[in-house]
């Protein structure tokens, strides 16, 4: 009797947490429809509202359980889902030499990011996070990288938090520059894939210029996203070789399965859907507006573990490099692509 009223217990703590994440990633929905907050988008609008509600009324403990649920596997599920936006068959046919490129940005943006961290004495785990984001696909990409570097989930929120804010700030930028700046439609297109942080950002800044160059600009931002997998297994090495160790001298990294799930996906929506199984454009856009709808309510279960007593000494400074590091990617990527 008393097993039976604790397993009740718990899978009612499980619902009820996993609804107070959906809740306010609803609520956060409705925000981003507010002026303003639009250009932000609900993700980041859900983050606030949860860091905002910790700091209010503190961390719901009764609800722990769901939401640590959807902090961790929705996060997870959601980034599965993430990989039938990535067309693999469209990226080997027309953009190797976007994938190079973008290989080239992913590689600058982590690598200068954290060696500022490093000279600005930053949070190193937050500002690799942030590189990350940078170069590869903003808060997919932190999404996914955080559980292979064992990031702390407070620094998870905060990062993405951090790349929505500044990757909405410099599509803003872009557009306004647009009619101004000595470039093509397709090389407008092709820096704005190469240099912006998010599908959204790219998607934002690139529609003003037409058709061809948000064809060019989503087409590089596959790219890099198609790169995350690849820079997973070195974060994987990187860390099994890290000095820091367990008892018997091993280092303590457990595989991403959640990948070889976005693996399966990018191959199933690359090669089996449309070709073998007819899909509707309206059900792959409400794929598309579940998987971001799953990793809102997921950012939330992040956010909820954010207290911002820690966040002024420690994220202003990776922010700082985060922003000196998009600055000179956009200008690197701006030469490259008029040369």
């Amino acid at each position: 009797m008393t097993s039976f009223r604790q397993q009740n217990s718990y899978w009612k703590k499980l619902i009820l947490g996993i609804g107070f994440t959906f809740i306010i990633a609803i609520i956060g929905y409705l925000l981003a429809l507010v002026p303003g907050f639009n250009r932000v988008g609900p993700l980041a609008s859900a983050i606030i509202l949860a860091i905002i509600y910790r700091q209010i009324f503190g961390y719901p403990e009764f609800l722990r359980i769901g939401i640590q649920f959807s902090a961790k596997y929705l996060l997870r599920f959601a980034i599965i889902l993430y990989g039938l936006k990535l067309n693999i068959d469209v990226i080997f046919e027309d953009g190797l030499g976007l994938l190079a490129q973008g290989a080239l940005a992913i590689v600058f943006s982590i690598l200068l990011t954290v060696y500022l961290a490093k000279l600005f004495k930053a949070n190193q785990q937050l500002a690799l996070l942030l590189g990350v984001g940078t170069g590869v696909c903003g808060a997919a990409a932190i999404a996914a990288v955080s559980p292979v570097i064992k990031a702390k989930e407070e620094d998870t929120a905060i990062g993405v938090g951090i790349i929505a804010l500044i990757g909405t700030v410099f599509s803003i930028i872009y557009a306004i520059l647009q009619p101004i700046l000595p470039l093509t439609d397709i090389e407008y297109g092709t820096w704005a894939g190469l240099s912006l942080h998010e599908l959204a950002h790219v998607a934002l800044a690139a529609e003003p210029a037409g058709e061809e160059a948000l064809a060019i600009a989503l087409l590089a931002k596959l790219g890099r996203v198609f790169l995350l997998v690849p820079l997973c297994f070195v974060l994987i090495f990187w860390m099994k070789n890290r000095k820091q160790t367990d008892a018997d001298g091993q280092a303590k990294v457990s595989f991403p399965w959640f990948l070889l799930g976005f693996i399966a996906m990018s191959l199933f929506g690359s090669y089996v859907l449309g070709a073998y199984i007819p899909v509707s454009e309206g059900f792959m856009n409400g794929i598309d507006g579940m998987t971001t709808f799953i990793l809102t309510s997921a950012m939330v279960g992040l956010g909820l573990n954010v207290s911002l007593k820690d966040v002024k000494d420690k994220a202003l400074r990776p922010l700082l490099a985060m922003v000196i590091t998009s600055v000179l990617l956009s200008v690197m990527m701006f030469w490259i692509v008029t040369l």
